[in-house]
């Protein structure tokens, strides 16, 4: 990939991953892979139905997010709608140019209709930067046993939308299971 230069200028798509052509997957795949220093292409395969964020500059992709639709439940409200939030990548020649938080703030504006967003962070205090709040309460999943607990080290943070209801971060949180990493 050429050099990054300071005068690139950040260009933001948003496009349903059934309307990826293949070259736009394997550049999602790589940039992802090259970010997060593993291959990706099996993780990125378990999301369903996942609407990508897709930050170029000069023609090449250079950040990326998507989201799911998940259900959280907030201690004993309703499952919310949740756009969940995985794959935020930056390849490393372009960052601190502000394009993780340009693609994240985007992806905010597109999931206004969702009751809640969530992400699990790998650097909480970045997202906290954005306006994402850390989930103080234990976290679940919810399987067909019941809600079975998780790991101590697991961490969630959400950001409220108009539709999001008055919340205590206190409370439990839980998702459904699903395949792959449960948060």
């Amino acid at each position: 990939m050429p050099a990054a230069h300071s005068t690139s200028t950040l260009t933001i798509e948003v496009k349903r991953g059934e309307l990826l052509s293949d070259g736009e997957r394997r550049n999602i795949v790589a940039l992802c892979s090259l970010a997060y220093d593993e291959d990706m292409e099996q993780v990125l395969r378990t999301f369903a139905d996942p609407t990508h964020v897709l930050g170029s500059c000069d023609g090449l992709l250079v950040s990326h997010a998507l989201w799911i639709t998940r259900f959280l439940q907030p201690g004993h409200l309703p499952p919310l709608r949740t756009a969940y939030v995985e794959a935020v990548a930056t390849h490393p020649a372009w960052r601190r140019r502000g394009f993780a938080a340009a693609v994240m703030r985007r992806l905010v504006a597109e999931v206004q209709d969702f009751d809640l967003a969530a992400l699990s962070p790998a650097d909480g205090s970045y997202y906290a930067r954005l306006g994402w709040e850390a989930w103080q309460g234990p976290l679940f999943i919810r399987t067909q046993e019941g809600l079975q607990p998780s790991p101590d080290d697991e961490e969630v943070m959400i950001f409220r939308l108009p539709r999001t209801p008055p919340l205590d971060l206190t409370q439990p949180l839980s998702a459904e299971w699903r395949e792959g990493e449960l948060w």
